[in-house]
């Protein structure tokens, strides 16, 4: 039954324009959660970088000379080497690329479960419907994030390119958008977004069906009420689910998207992701893919 116009007007703007009011609600909550937890990112990366053996090929010293560290040591290290508000290199990008890909992602993920899969006669979400519509909606997502996301990497390394003696890559963001673009053309601007949205696919599975299917079981089978320790227990083993299928392909996706390129844009160090993951297990060893595993951990 539609709903006559002036009645329309009077409605709230998130019932006149649900998909576009979630879209932006959820772009806003990414950027405040970005902001908090961006220095748990940036440990993140470089903590992924650390060690990578075809750096060897090039002949480059840093993988022999720059020592071990974990998440806090890394963490403090940039605060001492490079200072505070290092911590936050490129947030900026990382903004912009929550807003495009959590919008997308739950627009996208809400569509599929209210309009194309739709809810069992009992109200409940089956799980099935859940890992198709979390991993689409992941792989949608991530696709159109995937410039924001290569200029974000970038940046977060270029504190320790300073520090190894190298020149900086870019002036700022708009500078890094127009040198990729310069350098290898729209198409450099999508420079490892085969792992990215792997590694979109695995996480949402992980995050958005375990949240729903321990919410759901918390609720039946337990004490506890639909309230925000329910949530908060959903989201500690939605984001451990997510860490362990997708920190693999988050590491391969760094390091592809953060590689030394030629004057065409080619990556100089791995021709593909299955490439970079073959190097990766044969010169570090298997653990090496799980890099970065509690600072990815803690920030979902």
């Amino acid at each position: 039954m539609s709903v006559p116009e002036d009645e329309e007007r009077l409605l709230p703007l998130t019932q006149r324009w649900p998909r576009a009011s979630k879209f932006l609600l959820s772009g806003c909550a990414a950027t405040v959660a970005e902001l908090a937890t961006f220095p748990l990112d940036l440990t993140k990366t470089r903590l992924q970088m650390q060690g990578e053996a075809a750096l060897a090929r090039l002949g480059d010293s840093a993988r022999e000379s720059a020592p071990y560290r974990g998440m806090v040591r890394t963490a403090l290290g940039i605060i001492e080497e490079e200072g505070f508000l290092k911590l936050w290199q490129g947030v900026t990008p990382a903004i912009y690329r929550h807003i495009v890909y959590s919008g997308g992602r739950m627009v996208t993920y809400e569509h599929l479960r209210e309009v194309v899969f739709g809810k069992s006669e009992d109200k409940h979400y089956p799980l099935w419907k859940s890992v198709i519509g979390g991993m689409m909606a992941g792989v949608i997502g991530q696709f159109l994030a995937n410039p924001t996301d290569l200029v974000k990497v970038q940046m977060q390394m270029e504190g320790k390119r300073k520090l190894e003696g190298k020149p900086l890559r870019f002036r700022g963001v708009h500078h890094a958008f127009a040198k990729i673009i310069a350098e290898g053309g729209i198409r450099g601007l999508w420079a490892g977004w085969v792992p990215n949205i792997q590694r979109a696919a695995l996480v949402n599975m992980g995050d958005l069906t375990t949240y729903d299917t321990v919410k759901h079981y918390l609720v039946l089978n337990t004490p506890l009420e639909d309230n925000i320790m329910t949530h908060g227990l959903s989201s500690l083993c939605s984001g451990l689910v997510a860490s362990i299928l997708g920190t693999p392909a988050d590491v391969i996706k760094s390091r592809i998207m953060n590689q030394p390129r030629d004057k065409q844009g080619r990556g100089l160090l791995y021709k593909s992701s299955t490439d970079c993951l073959i190097q990766a297990i044969q010169g570090e060893g298997f653990m090496s893919l799980y890099k970065g595993f509690l600072p990815s951990w803690l920030r979902m």
